[in-house]
């Protein structure tokens, strides 16, 4: 099964209060509304799992591939553990809200769910000026707790201006927010946990303001603040630049610039593969399926050689 074909992945996409059209503009999705913030594309979380389009799991989702199949990722039958990463692409045409998420531990002993969210964003386009709430600048935790408590935010959060082809790595436990302007691609634990520090006090259709989670943001908050150093290399491989965004615990993240042709050996147990502009045929064992911008699958355990030809740009990971 998928020995000799990857496994493509239909969106699921959600309205944001700060989404837009991007999604569509860009990438062509069919969105459902002109406030689309997110589209979650490659996803085995319950709260938007990604469809199979191809292959004898075709209407399928990739929960049920995750549970049912293990072998495609190289799990044993009686793995219990949840499918780790989700991928999403967002458009901010508004600020985020200022926001923190919690590490493991946190997130099980409190929350009771698996994974807490740590993330990378890799930024697809910005607009001139945009920026990032990156971490904060309170030395103590006491600190931290008058500041959020006197909504003193301009004195607390770091702000950093960030262009198209920017690499940001977020551990949990980071105060951040996602600028006006931008639009990125998120590799993540598969967590949908997400403690909210501040709003603008903006309100909805309705007249409501979102809700706020002051005391669990100050309980999992780093103080002081540290940037992550993350080491980045890159080799060639013919006509591929594979750059290594980031390594750690939880996911490794690279950028893969194509301009001709690769021939590539997989020695992940399944990689997660989201084309980012361009296009490009993918063959495997003899068989070519076209990718271009926008089309987002993962190679199973079964492959473990293919070949890249074309123009392309590709974001790729694994645990």
């Amino acid at each position: 099964m998928y020995n000799h074909e990857p496994i493509f992945l239909q969106p699921v996409f959600q309205e944001r209060i700060w989404g837009g059209q991007k999604l569509k503009q860009e990438f062509n999705y069919e969105i459902p509304n002109d406030k689309t913030g997110e589209a979650w594309v490659i996803s085995a979380h319950p709260h938007g799992p990604s469809v199979i389009t191809n292959g004898p799991l075709a209407g399928k989702t990739l929960a049920n591939a995750w549970n049912e199949h293990k072998e495609l990722f190289n799990k044993a039958s009686g793995d219990q553990g949840e499918y780790p990463l989700l991928i999403k692409i967002l458009d901010a045409a508004d600020d985020l809200s200022v926001q923190v998420h919690p590490n493991d531990q946190f997130a099980r002993e409190v929350e009771g769910v698996p994974y807490g969210k740590t993330e990378c964003w890799y930024v697809l386009s910005a607009e001139e000026g945009a920026e990032l709430v990156l971490g904060h600048y309170a030395k103590t935790k006491e600190e931290l707790d008058q500041i959020i408590d006197q909504g003193e935010w301009d004195k607390l959060l770091r702000r950093v201006k960030v262009k198209a082809g920017d690499f940001v790595y977020v551990p949990s436990g980071t105060i951040h927010a996602i600028g006006k302007g931008i639009v990125i691609l998120e590799t993540q634990q598969s967590s949908d946990i997400t403690y909210r520090v501040y709003d603008y006090d903006r309100t909805d259709d309705a007249g409501n303001t979102r809700e706020l989670h002051l005391e669990r943001s100050k309980q999992v908050t780093t103080v002081p603040h540290q940037d992550a150093e993350v080491e980045q290399t890159e080799k060639v491989n013919g006509g591929l630049v594979e750059k290594k965004l980031v390594k750690e615990q939880y996911f490794t993240v690279y950028h893969w610039q194509l301009d001709g042709q690769a021939d590539c050996e997989m020695d992940q147990d399944f990689l997660q593969v989201s084309v980012v502009d361009g296009q490009a045929a993918l063959t495997i064992d003899g068989k070519s399926f076209n990718v271009e911008k926008g089309t987002h699958f993962i190679l199973p355990h079964g492959i473990r050689q293919f070949t890249l030809e074309g123009k392309a740009e590709f974001i790729v990971s694994h645990e």
